[in-house]
């Protein structure tokens, strides 16, 4: 997955499709929207932090960040 920005901050829509689909792999039942979008930030995080595969994405954001 190329990680060339438009400009800072932002992502290409090959991208946006790509942690779309990581979001949805790693739904939990029952989940609220405020876990839905710890989630996603979290998916987010890791992906800026250099972590592309899909699979690892979605196992990484069911995990409690650490600190």
């Amino acid at each position: 997955m190329p990680t060339k920005r438009l400009s800072k901050g932002a992502f290409l829509p090959e991208e946006v499709s790509f942690l779309s689909r990581v979001l949805e792999l790693s739904a939990g039942a029952n989940e609220t929207e405020e876990q839905r979008e710890r989630r996603a930030l979290c998916i987010i995080a890791n992906y800026m932090a250099g972590i592309t595969a899909e699979r690892e994405l979605a196992e990484l954001s069911r995990r409690p960040l650490g600190r």
